[in-house]
């Protein structure tokens, strides 16, 4: 049963991943993609910690390696992977940038295999095979309106930050749950934790390159632009990193991966409802890659 609770959260997640990517592709034409990061992460930093404070959760227990490594994951994951990300989905659109997160399954294995020396049987490196052609596939169509619209060299520079995103998606989340099966922290805290390192090394990274902050202030939709960012913060993060966070908690790590990853399948729905024209080939393609993100796990075959 608690399996099958967690598969539901991470199911979720999932879904709600799908509708606030749809905000956010907005919302990186408003507010600058490592500005919009330190935004939303704060508002769900605060959110997070409310809701532990009211829940009751204990803070004293907390293990300080565990929290470092909670840190590490926030900074990769979090602070380099969402900033990654928020680029990409400016280049690219939330229907690419999504699907370029079905990477993250198979890259988390290659890790293991790499730097754990977990072996990967064949049907995994098929797999891998599988979701990359799939994803590939996609991700490269262009519509006849994006053939005269659309820099190739836009393109190319979206399909790399998404792909980097998906890399920082993947080690954080590796970092996260090799933590989270310790007692002594719950989902929220770690959630938290993983929150205000990314929020505090992308606020540094920001202060370093020398940009401005909150320009787009000053433009007269800033009210409009802070209400989408407060439900995006509210949606996408805040209930989205609790959701992850009790989804590795509580299901073996292929499982909630790979439930984690069908944001692709969720958002082409959400895709054609916004007026966007979605191919066969988009359906097809995401189809493919949650199959080969489901081999990696060996879930079938």
């Amino acid at each position: 049963m608690e399996i099958l609770r967690s598969e539901l959260f991470a199911l979720t997640a999932a879904l709600l991943w799908a509708v606030s990517a749809s905000l956010l592709e907005n919302l990186t034409h408003r507010i600058p993609p490592k500005e919009l990061n330190i935004l939303k992460g704060s508002i769900a930093i605060v959110l997070l910690l409310g809701t532990s404070i009211v829940l009751g959760e204990d803070l004293s227990g907390l293990n300080w390696s565990v929290v470092r490594t909670l840190l590490l994951s926030g900074v990769i994951g979090i602070g380099l992977g969402d900033t990654a990300y928020f680029y990409g989905l400016k280049d690219i659109g939330s229907r690419r940038a999504l699907l370029l997160f079905a990477l993250a399954p198979p890259m988390t294995a290659l890790i293991g295999w790499i730097f754990l020396g977990e072996a990967l049987p064949l049907i995994s490196w098929v797999g891998i095979f599988i979701t990359v052609g799939g994803v590939a596939w996609v991700v490269t169509e262009r519509t006849p309106q994006e053939k005269s619209d659309q820099d190739k060299k836009v393109l190319a520079r979206g399909i790399l930050l998404g792909t980097l995103a998906s890399l920082g998606q993947a080690i954080g989340l590796v970092l996260s749950r090799s933590v989270m099966t310790i007692d002594g922290i719950s989902s929220l805290q770690s959630a938290a934790l993983r929150l205000a390192a990314g929020v505090i090394f992308t606020l540094g990274w920001k202060v370093v390159s020398r940009e401005r902050l909150g320009s787009w202030m000053k433009e007269e939709n800033a009210k409009q632009t802070w209400e989408l960012l407060c439900v995006t913060a509210f949606v996408g993060t805040y209930l989205c990193l609790w959701l992850q966070q009790m989804a590795v908690q509580g299901a073996p790590a292929g499982i909630a991966q790979t439930l984690l990853s069908t944001s692709p399948i969720f958002i082409l729905p959400i895709s054609a409802l916004r007026g966007e024209k979605v191919s066969w080939r988009a359906v097809l393609g995401a189809s493919i890659s949650i199959l080969g993100v489901m081999l990696v796990f060996g879930l079938v075959g």
